[in-house]
């Protein structure tokens, strides 16, 4: 005897006729009838506690995980379909990856068994749904001669010859010696069989690389000659940088001869623009293995960014090990059925997860260092922290009552600002995390907590009225077991919350500093000016806006618009393109077009550091969703870090973007 299932799911758009439905079609494949079973599925998509199921009971919402049944006594014949709509979701549907991706049946005697999920069939589409990377082929003729990207700031090449087989380095002194160590590491993993970096003896090109005084932190000079090519900078960033360069320009001249030349000539003199030029990565929402780690990395490199923001924690996963309390990880790590953290984002029933001991990240640390590269921890706090709370539940006020909700659907996932247990615990992270992280930022997060966050602790409207009098502590009890984030996160500058979040936020900053760090933040770690402005920076995310008017407060601002620079994002409004809608869309050219200096009053640029992608994780189970929302859009936010306004030009780009690596190989079908 057999039992089986399979799962399709169905969105159907309201109409003036008839609410939005998200259809659940679950068919016995198996040869037993079943009854008094449970349907548990998740996905990106989040049925709202308030909706309705018809011909099922909806049991347990957990964020995007569900759990269902039918109706008391109904019985799944072999053969037959048992079909449920729920009418009402916490946002509809943009995308075909939004629906469910894993699902699993809890039978009556409590086994499990796992069901294979199609994608959600979208009501009026029938085109092919779109996965792995777009491709943009190299045209016969390019705008310019060579290929490189970021495009440098000064090419004064001349003449042509046929491109050298590889690069012989000789260099001189030990941060050439590290740079060219790093380069020849660093093309051997990325491209394995090319032998990038090869000696005379197997047709190298003498590749002198010199230290040379008096060049910006970042700045290199390449000199052509019609046999070798000298590398010159001051540091050894420099040096690194313009050795990628040249391997640019190897890779297209010897792929693309007929578009692409190698000089015998002239110089390239080069800067970048900004001096922060980073990407972030969600490791929480969606688990990568040190080794995906590792890669992501290696291709920022080839792409000359310096700052890898290695988001570590959220409401779904924690993701690195902490001596000082182990249950983090033994807990807040895994997911799975009848564990303290469910299914989640198309992880399935079985346990699913894994963390990053202390030996794997001093790898990655290591390796990033050897490409010129901070790696930059994020522990998102108060907020975004129900893993944590449900592997440590004693940092909660014993005395809290009542649910408030997170725009994510995470019930009180917030850390007490009230509660002392919590700054003891927050300090033994910082002093671990610190001690990882020779960079010297902690970047604390600091976003989306929710406008009723603790109006149900006695012991955060005690600190609250002591802090603001008892008319604000009244408003905040008139929050208790609102819900609110109906469109989109809360806004929360002036409130209550935001009152006990800035005291919260002022604390850790203090002890942060303390230890002699940077502190990071999400824009909202600026409300009531919780960071010192000279200790600190944050990220502006919700809109272009925000980062210009906080610049004009005098923060430092890191610019990484929800809108261009969120790599989740769909790359069109099709729902065959998989990705988050919730930001609207942006193309590669839209992401390439963006500039982060627009807006900005000349004071302000003096705060500008940089910019920084981010690749938010939800869509991210299947990994050829992975290339195609980050590449080549990674690749274009690179350019925009680099690259003088003046000096970009998409149809550049786009000739020779076909040429930078991605990072599992998944192509676009032609």
């Amino acid at each position: 005897m057999t039992i089986a299932f399979s799962l399709v799911t169905t969105w159907s758009p309201a109409t003036d006729h008839e609410p939005l439905g998200y259809g659940l079609e679950l068919t016995n494949t198996g040869d037993e009838p079943v009854a008094n079973f449970k349907l548990g599925f998740s996905g990106p998509a989040r049925i709202d506690p308030t909706a309705t199921l018809e011909n099922g009971k909806l049991l347990v919402r957990l964020s995007n995980h569900t759990m269902i049944a039918p109706p008391d006594g109904f019985v799944l014949e072999p053969g037959e379909t048992w079909t449920s709509v729920a009418r009402g979701l916490s946002y509809g549907l943009r995308h075909w990856s939004d629906g469910a991706n894993s699902a699993y049946v809890v039978l009556e005697d409590d086994r499990v068994i796992s069901i294979p999920t199609a994608p959600t069939q979208g009501k009026g589409h029938n085109s092919p749904l779109l996965k792995g990377a777009a491709k943009f082929p190299v045209p016969a003729k390019a705008p310019v001669a060579h290929s490189i990207i970021p495009w440098p700031k000064h090419v004064a090449t001349t003449g042509s010859r046929v491109a050298p087989v590889g690069l012989n380095l000789l260099p001189e002194g030990d941060l050439a010696i590290r740079a060219a160590d790093a380069f020849a590491d660093l093309t051997a993993e990325l491209f394995p069989v090319e032998a990038i970096v090869r000696p005379a003896s197997e047709g190298g090109m003498s590749v002198h690389v010199v230290e040379k005084p008096g060049l910006g932190e970042e700045a290199y000079e390449i000199a052509f000659a019609e046999q070798s090519v000298g590398v010159a900078a001051t540091t050894r960033a420099g040096l690194f940088y313009g050795l990628v360069t040249l391997g640019h320009m190897l890779r297209g001249a010897r792929q693309y001869p007929g578009t692409f030349t190698w000089p015998t000539g002239g110089i390239i003199a080069d800067e970048p623009g900004f001096g922060f030029r980073g990407s972030h990565l969600d490791v929480a929402r969606q688990f990568y293995t040190g080794a995906e780690v590792s890669r992501l990395i290696r291709i920022m490199a080839w792409n000359k960014m310096n700052k890898f923001h290695w988001h570590l924690t959220e409401d779904e996963a924690w993701r690195l090990e902490i001596d000082a309390y182990p249950a983090l990880t033994e807990i807040g790590a895994w997911r799975g059925h009848g564990k303290a953290l469910p299914p989640l984002l198309g992880s399935g029933p079985q346990p699913t997860g894994g963390y990053y001991s202390k030996a794997v990240v001093r790898e990655i640390v290591e390796l990033a260092d050897d490409l010129n590269m901070d790696v930059i921890p994020e522990i998102d706090m108060p907020g975004h922290f129900y893993a944590a709370l449900q592997a440590l539940p004693e940092l909660r006020d014993p005395a809290e009552q009542g649910e408030y909700q997170s725009v994510q659907g995470f019930p009180n996932n917030s850390l007490n600002p009230a509660n002392p247990k919590v700054y003891e615990f927050v300090e033994k992270i910082v002093d671990e995390v610190l001690e990882l992280f020779p960079a010297g930022i902690f970047h604390l997060g600091a976003d989306e907590v929710p406008l009723a966050a603790w109006s149900g602790s006695p012991m955060a409207l005690d600190m609250l009225e002591e802090m603001a009098g008892p008319a604000m502590r009244k408003k905040h009890e008139a929050q208790f077991n609102q819900l609110g984030n109906h469109h989109g996160a809360d806004e929360i500058e002036g409130s209550p919350t935001a009152i006990l979040q800035a005291e919260f936020i002022k604390r850790v900053h203090k002890y942060i500093t303390a230890k002699g760090a940077m502190t990071g933040g999400w824009e909202e770690a600026a409300h009531g000016d919780a960071v010192a402005k000279d200790k600190s920076y944050v990220i502006g995310w919700r809109n272009v806006e925000i980062n210009a008017a906080l610049a004009e407060r005098g923060f430092n601002i890191v610019v990484s618009p929800g809108q261009r620079y969120y790599l989740d994002m769909a790359n069109s409004v099709s729902w065959a393109e998989p990705g988050a809608g919730w930001a609207g869309w942006s193309g590669p050219q839209e992401t390439y077009e963006f500039e982060a200096r627009a807006g900005f009053s000349e004071e302000g640029l003096k705060h500008l550091l940089g910019v920084q992608s981010c690749i938010w994780s939800e869509s991210m189970t299947d990994r050829a969703i992975f290339d195609r929302l980050v590449f080549p859009r990674l690749s274009a936010v690179a350019e925009a870090g680099w690259t003088l306004p003046e000096r970009k030009s998409w149809d550049r780009f786009k000739s020779m973007v076909g040429l930078m690596p991605i990072m599992y190989g998944h192509w676009a079908a032609d």
